[in-house]
C-alpha cells in the first residue's frame, strides 16, 4: 500500500500542475484581452465625463471616513491627460490637474492650493487620471499587473485588474489599485486605492459618456479677489 500511494503521488502532482498551467494561460489570455481593449480605447480618446462618488474607507475602524460626490472631466492634451473635478457641495470643491500642476479651490474658504507635479507626477496621474484613456502598454510600465476575474459593478459586467506600482514614490502613496474596467470600451466604472496603513479609496464612476464637448470653464478655476493662493 504504501508503495502504490508512492506511485500515485507523483502523478496527482503533474496533474495538479497541468492545470495550474492551464489555469495561468488562461488568466495570462484575459489580461491580454483587457489591456488590448485598453490599448484600442486609448487609441481613440479625445475626452470624457461621469458623475463620481468618492468613499474614503478608515481600516483601524473600519468605517467610511468621507464621502464626496461630483462630476469629473478627462480630455487629452497631447501626450497628455488633463482632468477638472467638481465637488458638489456641502464640501463644495474645484480641482484641474492641467499643464504640470494641481490646483484645488475651496470657494468657501476662499482659498487655493496649488501643487507643482513635476517631482511628482506619477503619484498624481496614478491617483488622478488612470482608467480613463490610459493604455495598457503604458499600464504596464508603471505596473505590475495581474487578473482577478469577472465582477459586476451596479450591473455592469467588468474584469477586474490588481495594479502593483513598480515605483517605490507610488507605493508610498499606494500600495495597490484595483480596476474594474468595462471590456466594452476599456474604461474603468470603479477603482480602488489601498494605501500603506490599511485605508483606502474607493471611487465610483456612473453616466459615463466618452467623446463629448466639454466646456472650456470646467478646466478654468475662477477666483474671488480674497482668495488665498498657496504655492505646495
Amino acid at each position: 500500500m504504501k508503495r502504490s500511494r508512492w506511485r500515485f503521488a507523483p502523478g496527482l502532482s503533474l496533474s495538479v500542475l497541468v492545470l495550474g498551467l492551464a489555469a495561468y494561460a488562461v488568466t495570462d489570455s484575459n489580461l491580454e484581452k483587457v489591456l488590448a481593449k485598453m490599448d484600442e480605447s486609448a487609441a481613440k480618446f479625445r475626452t470624457a465625463q461621469a458623475r463620481f462618488t468618492w468613499t474614503t474607507f478608515n481600516s483601524v475602524v473600519n468605517e467610511v471616513s468621507g464621502t464626496q460626490t461630483g462630476k469629473i472631466y478627462f480630455q487629452r492634451n497631447g501626450n497628455e491627460t488633463e482632468m477638472a473635478a467638481v465637488i458638489d457641495p456641502p464640501d463644495a470643491q474645484q480641482v484641474v490637474f492641467s499643464h504640470g500642476k494641481i490646483q484645488v479651490y475651496k470657494s468657501r474658504m476662499a482659498t487655493m492650493d496649488v501643487y507643482d507635479a513635476g517631482t511628482h507626477r506619477e503619484e498624481f496621474e496614478t491617483f488622478l487620471v488612470i482608467g480613463f484613456g490610459s493604455s495598457g502598454k503604458d499600464m504596464l510600465t508603471s505596473f505590475d499587473v495581474s487578473y482577478s476575474g469577472e465582477e459586476k459593478v451596479d450591473g455592469t459586467d467588468t474584469e477586474k485588474l490588481e495594479l502593483v506600482p513598480k515605483s517605490d514614490k507610488v507605493k508610498q502613496y499606494f500600495t495597490k489599485v484595483i480596476l474594474w474596467i468595462n471590456p466594452q470600451n476599456g474604461i474603468s466604472v470603479q477603482q480602488e486605492f489601498l494605501q500603506p496603513n490599511g485605508d483606502y479609496r474607493l471611487a465610483k464612476y456612473s453616466d459615463i459618456q466618452l467623446g463629448p464637448k466639454i466646456p472650456a470653464k470646467a478646466f478654468q478655476i475662477k477666483t474671488s479677489g480674497t482668495t488665498k493662493v498657496v504655492t505646495h
